[in-house]
C-alpha cells in the first residue's frame, strides 16, 4: 500500500493574503500611534507628567520624614565659562526629585536641598515648558536670559505630613565644592544632577547649575504652589522680540495650575 507524503504549510497564494493583511494593518496602526505618542507633546501630556511627579514626590516627603519636592529647570548646555547662559532659550527642561539635607560639619555648602538619589531627572516634552510667573521682574516683562533662567527654575515642595509648604530653597551638589580664583580646585564634586557652574563647564560635572549664581538667576527662594504651563514655539516668538509676557505669556496667565495643598494633585484655575 502506498503511502502519499502530506505536505504542510501555506501556499503561496495563502502567504500573499496573510502578509496584505499584515500590511493593512500595519498601516492603519500607524497614525494611532503617532496620535498616541504626540498626545505626551502637548499640555494635557505634561500636566500628566508633572500630576505624577508631585504624586511621587509627596510619598517620598512621608516615607523619608524630610521635606522633598520636585525641582523645575532647564539644563546647562553651554561649555563657555564666560557665556554660562548660552542656548538657554533652546535648552530642555527637566524635572528633579529633590530632598532636604540638614548641614553637616565642617562643610555648610551641603545646606539646602539635593537631588533624590537613585532617579533620574524627567524631561518634559519638547514643545511645552513650565514657568513660574511669579518671578518675573517688576518690569513685567522677560527680556533677559537670566530672568528666563530664574523664571524656569523654581520647586514645589511637600512637608513630612505631605501637605504643600512653602519653604525656601536653595538646590546643591551632594558633596560640597570649591571654586578656586587660581582654576585648580580644591576639591571636585561628582554630582551629575545639580552642580556649580565652575564644575559644569570645566568638567562637564552636572546637568544643571546650582543656586549660588544670583547673576544667572539662580539663589535661594521660596517654593511655589503654582505655574504654567506654555507652548514654546509662541514664547520663543515673544521672547526674541523681547515681548514674552505682554505678547504671549498675559494672554494664558487665565490657564495657571495650582497644586491642592492637601492632596498634591493639580487642578486649573476658575
Amino acid at each position: 500500500m502506498n503511502n502519499k507524503l502530506r505536505q504542510s504549510g501555506l501556499s503561496l497564494i495563502e502567504m500573499s493574503v496573510i502578509i496584505a493583511v499584515i500590511a493593512l494593518l500595519v498601516s492603519l496602526s500607524v497614525p494611532a500611534v503617532r496620535a498616541f505618542m504626540k498626545s505626551f507633546e502637548t499640555e494635557g501630556g505634561a500636566r500628566s507628567m508633572v500630576s505624577a511627579a508631585l504624586s511621587s514626590a509627596r510619598t517620598i516627603a512621608m516615607k523619608e520624614q524630610k521635606y522633598a519636592g520636585i525641582r523645575f529647570q532647564k539644563a546647562c548646555l553651554s561649555r563657555d565659562l564666560t557665556r554660562p547662559l548660552d542656548g538657554f532659550l533652546e535648552a530642555p527642561q527637566y524635572m528633579t526629585f529633590i530632598i532636604h539635607e540638614e548641614p553637616q560639619k565642617m562643610d555648610n555648602l551641603t545646606i539646602g536641598f539635593r537631588a533624590v538619589e537613585g532617579l533620574k531627572p524627567i524631561k518634559l516634552p519638547d514643545t511645552v515648558g513650565v514657568i513660574d510667573i511669579s518671578s518675573i521682574a517688576d518690569n513685567g516683562d522677560i527680556d533677559e536670559d537670566s530672568e528666563l533662567s530664574n523664571a524656569t527654575s523654581f520647586s514645589v515642595i511637600f512637608s513630612t505630613s505631605g501637605k504643600l509648604i512653602i519653604h525656601d530653597v536653595r538646590v546643591r551638589n551632594k558633596d560640597g565644592v570649591y571654586q578656586p580664583d587660581n582654576d585648580v580646585p580644591k576639591k571636585i564634586s561628582m554630582d551629575d544632577v545639580f552642580n556649580s557652574a565652575y564644575n559644569i563647564n570645566k568638567y562637564g560635572l552636572g546637568m544643571f547649575i546650582q543656586d549660588d549664581y544670583q547673576i544667572l538667576g539662580l539663589y535661594e527662594e521660596p517654593s511655589r504652589r503654582d505655574f504654567i504651563i506654555y507652548d514654546k514655539n509662541e514664547f520663543k516668538q515673544a521672547y526674541e522680540r523681547g515681548r514674552a509676557w505682554s505678547d504671549y505669556l498675559v494672554r494664558v496667565v487665565a490657564d495657571k495650575i495650582y497644586i491642592n495643598p492637601y492632596m498634591g494633585t493639580i487642578v486649573s484655575q476658575d
